[in-house]
């Protein structure tokens, strides 16, 4: 689910969780009516990739507030650009002010948790207009929070010389299960002792 996860990262607000999207362009009105959900996703992911801060409402030279759009963003920054690589998403912002005053490009990992709190961020509606059902198919349930563990009646054992008339051992996913709660424990371990983060 890797590049979907990356496409609606592109496409909405990481703050607020609204679509990025200019609702006055005249591209927006023919991509919202239309029927097909995955044409209606790439058209609205295609009119927000580019954008670099969720909108606000406008003011006028005389104080008032002006023309204000319709999805009433914001204002946060977001990336320029977000590239996928390997099993990890990098955004990249530009012209973010440095220690030194200077502007510079500064490039951030999206950890899996970041992209979760923005994927629950997500309203309704925004989830309808990206061509998703907000009862059964929600992006949050794109990343793996838990891992299931089937029980052992799923998980027979094998034989250790292959033939099925030997002696019978575990299987191969009952050690990596085992290995997997051996490496979360110490991760606890670490993180109680207060361990530096790349451990």
């Amino acid at each position: 689910y890797i590049t979907k996860i990356k496409k609606i990262l592109e496409t909405v607000c990481h703050t607020c969780g609204l679509i990025l999207a200019d609702f006055n362009h005249t591209d927006w009105k023919a991509a919202v009516r239309m029927k097909d959900a995955k044409k209606r996703f790439e058209q609205i992911h295609r009119l927000s990739k580019g954008r670099k801060e969720c909108v606000q409402g406008f003011v006028d030279d005389d104080g008032k507030s002006g023309k204000k759009p319709p999805h009433g963003g914001c204002g946060s920054q977001q990336p320029s650009s977000i590239k996928k690589e390997g099993l990890r998403l990098i955004a990249t912002y530009k012209d973010k002010e440095g220690p030194d005053g200077s502007k510079m490009d500064v490039k951030a990992p999206i950890t899996p948790q970041d992209a979760l709190t923005i994927f629950k961020r997500l309203p309704d509606n925004t989830l309808q207009l990206l061509g998703l059902n907000a009862d059964y198919a929600r992006p949050e349930w794109m990343i793996l929070t838990a891992l299931p563990v089937p029980p052992p009646p799923v998980r027979p054992s094998v034989s250790v010389d292959g033939t099925g008339q030997g002696s019978r051992n575990e299987d191969d996913l009952t050690h990596k299960l085992g290995d997997i709660l051996r490496a979360n424990g110490r991760v606890q371990l670490c993180h109680q002792e207060g361990s530096a983060h790349h451990v």
